[in-house]
């Protein structure tokens, strides 16, 4: 088997949401546009908005190989660059890294990658006021090791070559950089000792400080110890430059004596402290960001868990609200104060009026989710834990056409952790809660959403907030597992350091093993330091973090530990192995086991090291029960690390890896990898389940996606992709409903509109290659291909004619489409649809219609046509013909399992459909014929009756005769279909106008519609 297939145009992912932002910790404004502003997603990439912040768009999808974006700015002097420093520092445990600066000369239009791609972390990037090329860097480098490239760095090219003009030590790095704006020789920077692993937050050090360059930045001096700061320890601090006054600048200041927020107004020679709000103090590591107002030098804000506003020089502080919370970035339009944008854990939001109120936030898809689950309803649901935020569902289909707000619902308040959905009753969920939920660090809850009721279930519901690991009685991870047994929906499994079970909906609990983790002292103790601690759970460690029952064996139970040991128990937990493979170091961090659907003695494993500064993927397998493992990481980048697999239910062998940047698929057990990337944005891939052959994925900084129809991948082999052509059997697939047809009020070139009675989906649309309509949504989830996906593989460029014909189950012909004609008119080929006939994959999408009825001829607004109906559930086949070559393939259409239409009332329903669709097109062809009959007699009249009487008083004659043929039927010498109301409607459109009644819903005609057709064909008739 071949190690990769070109992948392309065979599959797509589509984004369902939900449009309730993520983090955000840079934001931009365009200086000159009033509407246009940008926001760099924590890994979700750079957005912009051009009306103000009522919809984004990602300008960076395409381009970025991470998603990361910890700087944003927009140069002063030309707001078509932009730059954008990769990887927050904003260094929590869900931290991305980046992969240096990228550039735009265009406003976003197309970016290219400028270096410094090992800095891993950037926090700030200012230029020059008057020079775009004059670019600065603050890098904090590596997070969770020492390095080099860290510090600050300068570029007089415009990114082209660097200069490292600032570099303290090898492991503290720039976190803050500020520009006097009427002075741009007088910049500051701060430096920050810090560091993160798997088990630890360290904020501070003796390589903390603030420094200033007064020359551009050729030289530097640390003025940490100027009068007026404080002594000793420094931690995080953040450092802004007045742009309304030169000389004057702030500093926030984590210190383990005299922390607070001081100013200075020489320069940085001597300073005072100008106020200490604990409240604004709060996790110093993680916030401790200065915005100085662009216009009044006595006005200065502090993001941090609120965003607070001094409007006296910094001496006292007012609240100002945001729509989320956990702020991080703020800017100000340099020539209007009242205008700016505002970053925190929700989202970007802007205001037009200093901050007294805001754009909304549910209007990006940059959710970040740790894990998720999906349903057994129809259509299937998507669940997840959105990290500051809800737990919550999405439907993976809409029936409005789009996947909207309205459409979601929370599912409890779990941000943190796994969640799990009972199989027999949706309404029940379970999720963890650490962090936003009562309970201490093993808060789990039972979500009932028939009664909207949150039961806390934890089984030992102790607070220990402040102190460490080691005091607790059982130590969970912020994402530990909570998985139902695939025997029976009634037990459920926690991980801890133990796995614990209950079997009364976590009334009582009980251990089923003993401690599986290396359990190091080193790693139990509190986190934070060394001048302000943080142990608030999330670093909790040595702790099981992956737990799977095999679906094969009741009572077989592998677990994986965050501090790198895997274990299995083979007799219902009475006994467990330590079978770690060998290569796996300590403290790597088991993330995923997966049982093979296809033999119960083989598991995949994905593990991680990247907080040991170790970026490397590594998926292991077994197949004897853990006494030998292989590494399966052939093929995927080195430093791309991995945090799920799984394996496909359908095909044995094939997997699906994801990884911090993206996703790969292997077709042969793993022993090669390649990119299943196609249009899905680079962003981490957290976890991901298949389900009726989709792929669903839950994304850490870009939401919810899901590829619909992976069965070509089942049928993917060297043999396909050899032959002349090769049909894939289509899946049987679900009856569409017509009302998803409905509702779009299109055809504009700006943005349009779903015409939905709750929510509006805002889209652009556009014509695929194909010719059918598509639609980018911007406020909306994306509703899955509306009928049988049809994919087929041509090994070299036809010289002729590709067919498609879909048949129906006795062997007859319903429609056949091709490949668009070589030389065929825009107008000919205008509300048709054509196959393409690419070399490799090509894809094509059957609405599972009948033709539709024949149209009249023109653009007459009175012209009334409809579409074919809809095929009735049942057997079904699809013939594609390469010149010589054909072959068929079967499929069967399925109905709805929500309604209960029998076989005979589809059939009723389809024939009565049909019967319209005959009748009007016979309506429409005698129209065709009397006006073509009218023209002809309008040129015959033109020719031969100027001046002669006779001949005009016959043509005009016969006008009227064929006008009086016409009236019943049609109104003729419309201006607008709306003039309809002054003349009646007449029959054409009244037959036209039956067809929505009777296929309004999946039921046999009323007896009203039957009726009304019989007396409309009567009329016709006459």
């Amino acid at each position: 088997m071949s190690e990769s297939y070109d992948l392309n145009r065979l599959l797509k992912w589509r984004c369902i949401g939900p449009f309730r932002g993520g983090r955000v910790v840079a934001v931009a404004g365009d200086p000159v546009d009033p509407a246009t502003f940008y926001f760099g997603a924590c890994a979700g990439g750079v957005w912009k908005t051009s009306d103000g912040g009522t919809y984004w768009e990602c300008v960076s999808d395409g381009t970025f190989k991470t998603g990361s974006v910890g700087a944003l700015h927009v140069a002063d002097s030309d707001p078509n660059v932009i730059y954008a420093g990769m990887g927050e520092t904003t260094i929590r445990i869900d931290v991305s890294h980046g992969d240096g600066v990228y550039k735009s000369t265009d406003a976003g239009r197309s970016w290219h990658h400028i270096g410094l791609a090992d800095t891993r972390h950037i926090g700030k990037v200012r230029t020059h006021p008057q020079n775009p090329d004059l670019v600065y860097v603050a890098a904090l480098g590596h997070a969770f090791g020492r390095n080099s490239e860290r510090g600050v760095y300068r570029s007089k090219d415009g990114g082209k070559t660097w200069e490292h003009i600032l570099f303290v030590s090898d492991k503290a790095g720039a976190v803050d950089l500020s520009i006097d704006r009427k002075n741009p020789r007088v910049i500051y920077a701060t430096i920050w000792e810090a560091y993160r692993n798997f088990w630890q937050i360290s904020s501070g050090g003796p390589d903390s400080g603030l420094y200033r360059s007064m020359d551009g930045g050729d030289t530097w001096e640390n003025i940490s110890s100027h009068k007026g700061l404080p002594k000793g320890l420094l931690g995080k601090i953040g450092v802004a430059a007045s742009p309304a006054q030169t000389g004057r600048v702030w500093a926030m200041i984590e210190a383990e004596n005299d922390p607070g927020i001081y100013r200075s107004d020489d320069y940085g020679n001597t300073w005072e402290k100008t106020s200490d709000p604990k409240e604004m103090h709060g996790r110093p590591w993680y916030y401790t960001h200065l915005t100085a107002c662009t216009q009044d030098a006595n006005t200065v804000y502090v993001n941090n868990y609120k965003l607070w506003k001094s409007i006296d020089g910094g001496h006292n502080f007012s609240e100002i609200t945001t729509p989320h919370g956990d702020d991080h970035d703020l800017w100000i339009d340099p020539n209007n104060a009242n205008r700016m944008i505002q970053g925190n854990d929700g989202g970007a939001n802007v205001s037009y009026n200093g901050g007294f109120s805001w754009s909304t936030i549910f209007n990006q898809p940059t959710a970040q989710f740790y894990h998720l689950a999906v349903d057994n309803q129809y259509p299937y649901r998507v669940y997840g834990t959105q990290q500051d935020n809800s737990s919550i569902s999405v439907p993976s289909m809409s029936e409005r056409g789009a996947i909207m707000w309205a459409d979601c619902y929370p599912a409890g308040t779990g941000e943190s952790g796994y969640i799990a959905v009972r199989p027999d009753d949706a309404n029940i969920v379970y999720v963890g809660a650490i962090g936003s939920s009562p309970g201490g660090g093993s808060s789990l809850q039972r979500y009932n959403h028939r009664l909207k009721q949150i039961r806390l279930i934890a089984n030992w519901p102790d607070v220990n907030w402040g102190y460490g690991a080691e005091v607790d009685k059982y130590r969970f991870n912020w994402t530990y597992p909570i998985v139902l047994s695939p025997h029976d929906p009634g037990v459920l499994y926690v991980g801890s350091n133990k796995v614990l079970r209950t079997q009364d909906e976590g009334q009582t609990w009980e251990e089923i093993s003993p401690d599986l983790t290396y359990a190091d002292p080193d790693t139990l103790k509190k986190t934070g330091g060394p001048i302000n601690l943080d142990s608030i759970g999330a670093e909790t460690y040595a702790t099981v973090f992956a737990f799977v029952e095999s679906q094969h064996e009741a009572g077989v139970f592998w677990a994986g530990s965050d501090d790198g040991m895997i274990h299995v128990s083979r007799d219902g937990g009475q006994n467990w192995r330590n079978v770690t493979p060998a290569d796996l170091p300590k403290f790597s961090m088991v993330q995923i086991i997966e049982q093979s659907p296809h033999d119960a003695a083989t598991v995949y494993v994905a593990a991680s090291r990247h907080k040991n500064d170790d970026y490397a993927p590594y998926l292991y397998k077994t197949n004897d029960y853990g006494k030998s493992w292989t590494k399966i990481v052939g093929g995927i980048p080195a430093d791309d690390f991995t945090r799920v697999i799984r394996a496909d239910p359908a095909r044995a062998g094939l997997l699906y890896a994801g990884t911090e940047t993206g996703i790969y698929v292997s077709f042969d057990d793993g022993a090669s990898w390649s990119s299943l990337q196609l249009n899905l944005p680079a962003t981490p891939v957290y976890d991901m389940v298949l389900k009726n052959n989709d792929l669903v994925i839950g994304t850490h900084g870009r939401s919810f996606w899901i590829m619909d129809d992976v069965t070509p991948l089942h049928q993917m082999s060297d043999e396909v992709v050899a032959d002349t052509a090769h049909l894939f059997q289509p899946r049987d697939t679900v009856r569409p409903h017509p009302e998803l047809f409905s509702g779009w009020m299109g055809g504009s070139p700006g943005k349009n509109y779903n015409a939905s009675f709750t929510d509006l989906a805002t889209f652009y649309e556009s014509k695929t290659e194909e010719g059918a309509m598509e639609r980018k949504f911007l406020d909306a989830g994306e509703n899955p291909p509306q009928g049988l996906i049809v994919t087929y593989h041509l090994q070299e460029q036809p010289t002729g004619e590709v067919s498609l014909t879909l048949l129906d189950g006795a062997g007859k012909e319903i429609r056949t489409y091709t490949t668009k004609p070589e030389g065929l008119s825009k107008e000919d080929a205008e509300d048709k649809l054509f196959l393409t006939a690419h070399v490799g994959m090509n894809r094509f999408i059957w609405d599972m219609r009948y033709p539709e009825a024949t149209k009249m001829a023109g653009k007459d607004p009175a012209a009334s046509t409809m579409l074919g109906p809809i095929v009735v559930p049942g057997s079904y086949a699809a013939r594609l013909t390469v010149g010589d070559w054909s072959q068929t393939q079967p499929f069967t259409v399925l109905a709805d399992p929500r309604v209960d239409t029998t076989a005979e009332d589809f059939q009723a329903q389809f024939d009565l459909l049909l019967a319209i669709r005959d009748k009007l097109s016979a309506v429409n062809t005698t129209i065709n014929r009397v006006t073509d009959l009218q023209a002809q007699v309008d040129g015959w009249v033109k020719r031969l009756g100027e001046g002669n009487a006779a001949v005009k008083e016959t043509g005009e004659a016969l006008k009227k005769t064929l006008k009086n043929a016409l009236d019943p039927l049609i109104v003729t010498e419309l201006a607008n279909s709306a003039q309809v109301l002054n003349h009646g409607t007449r029959l054409a459109s009244k037959l036209a106008q039956l067809a929505p009644v009777v296929y309004s819903a999946d039921h046999k005609p009323t007896s009203g519609a039957e009726m009304v057709f019989a007396e409309l064909c009567d009329r016709i008739d006459e």
